[in-house]
């Protein structure tokens, strides 16, 4: 073990509040009602494939609370499968969120070790059959039937703890949970 590897006094570290993320630790395993989250977010069509969503607030930490800004995106799909190429496709979408949960998981538990990060950065892809989709065939899934990350990690500790910390942001992952295990969906079709 390096001297970079031993437990360092909380601060911050790799753009991370390490002090309040710890202190978030600690209330959460005080009181775990303040674990439960409920997300929300909006989505309106626009035309042919695109559509607009939008984030919405969020309960948790014992309250309601309101992103800082109206993140708003748009969605669609390329000319090729008959979209306006607008925005990603939210098959794409799925993408972005698990690399983003990946990484931001790293930053974060490299963070509480004491690990400064000089580099992270990945590249993601998934494979498809639009087959499935298309109606083509019974046998071949909609989704993604594979998907591959590869994660550059550098910093001020081996390259062991490094991949120990890239694993414990893959067990801790919220989006990789849902694509795992997946998620009941209730869909309820109303109108207005």
């Amino acid at each position: 073990m390096t001297i970079s590897e031993t437990k360092r006094e909380p601060k911050v570290l790799n753009g991370v509040d390490t002090p309040t993320l710890l202190a978030t630790v600690n209330a959460v395993r005080q009181s775990p009602e303040l674990a439960r989250f409920t997300w929300r977010a909006s989505n309106r069509w626009v035309a042919g494939t695109h559509s607009v969503n939008r984030a919405e607030g969020f309960t948790g930490a014992g309250g309601e609370h309101a992103h800082a800004e109206a993140f708003r995106f748009s969605a669609d799909h390329p000319a090729v499968l008959v979209g306006g190429d607008e925005g990603p496709t939210p098959v794409e979408f799925l993408l972005y969120a698990l690399a983003s949960c990946i990484t931001a998981g790293v930053a974060n538990i490299a963070s509480a070790r004491g690990v400064a990060l000089t580099k992270l950065e990945s590249r993601i892809e998934g494979d498809m059959d639009l087959r499935g989709i298309l109606g083509l065939s019974e046998t071949v899934r909609n989704g993604y039937h594979g998907i591959r990350m590869r994660l550059d990690v550098e910093g001020d500790a081996s390259p062991e703890t490094l991949r120990s910390i890239v694993d414990q942001s893959r067990a801790r992952s919220a989006v990789l949970d849902v694509l795992l295990n997946g998620t009941e969906v209730a869909i309820e079709v109303g109108a207005g």
